[in-house]
């Protein structure tokens, strides 16, 4: 669970990241998906979803079926775009340069 200062970090750091997954008619509990969204959330710690039209959830379900389903934290719902956090398992913190650090 992360704060509401680290919320508001992660907004501002999310704001010039384009999309880099779509959900459609498929919904947003296509497990191939979620997946991979996972391995996304895994190398770039933080991502941003476009929800189209044709979905049958609403962009506040989708961000929430997702987050569950990759054990992620919903930073914002705006418009049709949702952003996700999940802090790397795999990468060392302390010798990455790249990643996410959050305020305390």
């Amino acid at each position: 669970m992360i704060t509401s200062k680290q919320r508001a970090y992660l907004r501002g750091l999310a704001n010039p990241i384009e999309p880099i997954f779509q959900i459609g008619k498929n919904g947003a509990g296509d497990e191939e998906q979620i997946r991979q969204i996972a391995n996304a959330l895994e190398a770039r710690e933080l991502i941003k979803v476009h929800v189209l039209e044709s979905c049958p959830h609403s962009v506040r379900e989708a961000a929430v079926i997702v987050a569950e389903g990759c054990s992620a934290d919903v930073v914002s719902v705006i418009g049709s775009k949702f952003v996700l956090y999940r802090q790397s398992k795999t990468k060392k913190r302390e010798n990455a340069p790249d990643l996410i650090v959050l305020p305390k």
